[in-house]
């Protein structure tokens, strides 16, 4: 039993170092920030939250030449 549980643990660090990489779980950090900084406000929902990430990342120049 004690191996199952180790396992599991290891699997769920993995999958969430995995998210991380991807940036899958910027919803979920961003939800955390807005929490700890904007109390009482309603924050984005998800999809307000990646339209808005998709104008950020695709406004303006994005290359150094």
């Amino acid at each position: 039993m004690r191996n199952v549980s180790q396992m599991r643990s290891a699997v769920k660090t993995v999958w969430e170092c995995v998210r991380t990489v991807t940036g899958d779980n910027a919803y979920d950090r961003y939800l955390q920030h807005h929490e700890q900084t904007h109390p009482g406000t309603p924050p984005l929902s998800r999809r307000e939250f990646y339209a808005e990430s998709m104008d950020q990342k695709w406004s303006g120049i994005n290359r150094c030449c």
